[in-house]
């Protein structure tokens, strides 16, 4: 029975990951920064740890406590909405701290033992938002969009070792808790920049206009990173969503 290792499950598409996997018969280990043993349902397949991406010293406690890795997803990662003038260095420095760096310390802190034993996947969740330029979102989309490098030239390197690296791409998502987390530090930066306010408007009119339809699913994640983790033939980049799947069209 293969083990996969989800960062970033303490709510939203890591939670239904975790769900999804555990439903398919797999080992899981749940990451989260802060464990809550009671967010999924007791079963012996399921670990539930300790992971802060950021510390390596919480990644070497973590792949300690979880022993064998056959599948990585790197879903962990906080969320931006505002004009460069409105983020601060700070944040800048977090979300790439988290989204980008973090995902490369996992990929290389399980990266020995899948090379030695010649199998395994990784699949780093990213953002469709770095399939088509969006105002309020550069920042955001930067730590993405680096992902996506890193990905692609990665995974060259790891075919001779039989290691499969994949890009899955959700669109937008707002019910899950991704964006109540970006307002959150949002409003504790002082808010978006007033010269932006009409670009701020447009943006959240369009939103508005949009049609539940074409919007992203947790469910349609967890399907996607499925497709990552056990389809050899599935492409580098999969979209997950409605939305996500007409912007990679």
């Amino acid at each position: 029975m293969k083990t996969v290792l989800i960062t970033g499950c303490s709510s939203g598409f890591g939670l239904e990951i975790a769900s999804f996997f555990l439903a398919q018969g797999w080992k899981v280990v749940a990451t989260m920064r802060t464990p809550h043993q009671d967010l999924l349902p007791p079963s012996q397949n399921l670990k539930i740890l300790a992971l802060d991406v950021t510390s390596p010293e919480s990644i070497h406690a973590a792949l300690d406590a979880a022993g064998p890795v056959g599948v990585l997803v790197n879903n962990a990662g906080i969320g931006w909405l505002n004009a460069v003038e409105g983020t601060s260095m700070e944040t800048a420095r977090d979300l790439f701290e988290t989204n980008t760096l973090g995902t490369i310390a996992m990929t290389q802190a399980v990266l020995p033992q899948m090379r030695e034993r010649q199998e395994g996947v990784i699949v780093n969740v990213t953002s469709s938002v770095t399939l088509k330029p969006l105002p309020l979102l550069s920042v955001y989309t930067a730590s993405k969009a680096a992902v996506n490098a890193f990905t692609e030239s990665a995974a060259l390197e790891l075919e001779a070792f039989n290691v499969r690296v994949r890009i899955v791409l959700p669109g937008r998502a707002p019910q899950t808790r991704f964006g109540d987390t970006a307002r959150s530090r949002l409003q504790k930066q002082g808010g978006f920049p007033e010269a932006y306010s009409s670009v701020v408007a447009g943006v959240f009119a369009s939103w508005e206009k949009q049609s539940e339809s074409a919007l992203t699913q947790p469910g349609d994640v967890a399907e996607a990173v499925w497709r990552a983790a056990t389809d050899p033939s599935s492409p580098l980049r999969i979209p997950a969503g409605a939305d996500a799947e007409a912007l990679a069209s």
